[in-house]
């Protein structure tokens, strides 16, 4: 069985540079699609670094042979999204596939997690979830072709006792998916 291809399609992924996101764009960008790889290059508390993950990356596929470039804003914020979103509009002219991999960890019970912890994550994992899908969902609408994926967890169905902000932000993103999901749906079915 052939490979699945992505030849002329653009992919936008947040958080990257590192983990989850660093393998999603390198199997995309193996696949021939045009990669966007966004990382601040922050530590996993969120706090600043010395590291270039989406620089050294982006140099990395384009030294294989692929097309990327590297973006540092955060997701965080709707002008952040609207700058990420932006870039590969610039560089590419379109977005095709967004994945959302971006994160950071704050622990604590729901006893003890501090509201700066909490918004912390909830900003990067949920509300960045939602400024993502806000900028690239109806440029996909218009142009009929997108791909949304939200890295999520199983902590977002089940809890986690530590993680209290991480698991809520977790089941916000499923009920995100299952949202744009249901609009594309009925979008096709409407009359325009």
């Amino acid at each position: 069985m052939d490979d699945l291809r992505f030849d002329g399609r653009v992919a936008v992924i947040t958080g990257g540079g590192r983990g989850l996101g660093r393998s999603y764009a390198l199997l995309l960008a193996s696949r021939g699609a045009k990669i966007v790889v966004n990382d601040p290059g922050v530590s996993m508390s969120g706090d600043a670094t010395g590291e270039g993950p989406a620089e050294a990356l982006a140099a990395e596929i384009c030294a294989g042979g692929g097309e990327a470039i590297a973006n540092t804003d955060s997701v965080a914020t709707p002008e952040g999204a609207r700058a990420i979103v932006r870039s590969a509009i610039d560089a590419f002219g379109k977005i095709d596939i967004l994945i959302h991999s971006a994160g950071n960890v704050r622990r604590g019970t729901l006893k003890e997690l501090s509201y700066e912890d909490f918004n912390a994550v909830l900003d990067v994992h949920l509300r960045g979830s939602y400024n993502m899908v806000r900028e690239a969902f109806p440029l996909m609408a218009a142009q009929g072709y997108g791909r949304i994926v939200l890295t999520s967890s199983i902590n977002g169905l089940y809890g986690k006792s530590m993680n209290v902000n991480y698991a809520l932000s977790k089941s916000g993103m499923i009920g995100l998916s299952g949202t744009a999901a249901i609009w594309t749906r009925c979008e096709m079915m409407s009359p325009i």
